[in-house]
């Protein structure tokens, strides 16, 4: 029968194709580790902002929106940690 479910045009890709990653395109953990990276230079940025205005330089405006960025780029690194940990946990519990 061709297709999924005898629908003709839909099949699934073989096992060992579905693993491989596009024609120069970056793996998961590459792409992991440039997300980590930007975030802690978010971060270095944004305590570099807090420092420049506790000492009485900086801007305000500026230091809020540096912290701002960093927080939220930490909140979004931290779901997609949290989904990959649950990814792991569910596969591990599959039978096999």
């Amino acid at each position: 029968m061709d297709g999924i479910r005898g629908l003709p045009g839909l099949s699934l890709p073989e096992p060992a194709a579905a693993l491989e990653r596009p024609a120069g395109g970056p793996g998961f953990p590459e792409l992991l580790s440039g997300a980590i990276q930007k975030v802690d230079a978010l971060q270095g940025q944004a305590d570099g902002e807090a420092q420049r205005l506790a000492l009485g330089g900086g801007n305000l405006h500026e230091t809020a929106i540096a912290l701002e960025k960093a927080d939220v780029a930490l909140r979004v690194l931290t779901r997609v940690r949290n989904k990959v940990v649950e990814a792991y946990q569910e596969i591990m519990r599959m039978n096999v």
